[in-house]
């Protein structure tokens, strides 16, 4: 069992509220095969035209042509690439498929109960994710478990900095107006987790079926469900 004392919980998704598998086994497929269609239909409205002109800014290009922004999504998907502009377009592709109920998020068992008991408690939930802002609305908003939207009060993704980089961790903490040991950050990547730490965060690492095997004396407590998380 883990203490917690302080007033604002940080969640990752991928790993620790949601099975890694779910998200490279449903979600992304999901993306390839509609990506061209996708492109093809709704390459002229504002918000794709703004996701195609971040990918090609990421890759230091002005080409926004759909056969080129199709290409470079797969590259960018084979290689894991956590970029802005991809999370962006990811995040219209499921749009359609997360409101028409083809699509629904897993999330483990635990954490809707978690969820509402922290909230009961009075803390302030929010996630921190590589996953578009957008993307993270459609995905606890369409779960398994039903909507889950409405236990955050906020949520952060790459716009704010990469999640490995102390500064972003600082960021949120400005954003949220609370002292890093008010916060408590919970992913399973220990990169992350470092990260956070440095920035003043207390941390936990979340153990779930599938995951990654953490490095030795990574020295962050660890967890395998949210309801080990007691809070004070």
């Amino acid at each position: 069992m883990i203490e917690f004392h302080g007033h604002g919980l940080l969640l990752d998704i991928e790993g620790t509220t949601s099975s890694v598998r779910f998200v490279y086994d449903v979600m992304f497929p999901l993306v390839l095969d509609r990506l061209d269609g996708f492109l093809e239909r709704r390459g002229g409205d504002a918000d794709v035209v703004a996701a195609c002109e971040r990918i090609a800014a990421d890759a230091g290009s002005t080409e926004t042509s759909t056969s080129w922004v199709a290409a470079e999504v797969r590259r960018l998907m084979d290689g894991d690439v956590k970029a802005t502009g991809l999370k962006q377009l990811q995040g219209l592709i499921w749009k359609d498929s997360f409101e028409s109920g083809e699509l629904e998020a897993h999330v483990y068992d635990d954490v809707p109960a978690a969820l509402e008991h922290w909230q009961q408690l009075g803390r302030d939930l929010r996630v921190y994710s590589s996953g578009s802002i957008q993307a993270q609305r459609l995905f606890f908003g369409h779960t398994i478990h039903g909507d889950l939207l409405p236990h955050f009060t906020g949520h952060y993704d790459t716009t704010i900095g990469g999640k490995k980089e102390p500064d972003s961790y600082r960021a949120i903490l400005a954003d949220w107006g609370l002292p890093g040991e008010q916060v408590l950050f919970a992913s399973d990547v220990t990169a992350e987790l470092d990260a956070a730490r440095e920035a003043g965060m207390q941390t936990v690492l979340l153990r779930r079926p599938g995951n990654a095997e953490p490095p030795a004396g990574h020295g962050h407590p660890e967890a395998s469900s949210l309801d080990e998380i007691q809070l004070g």
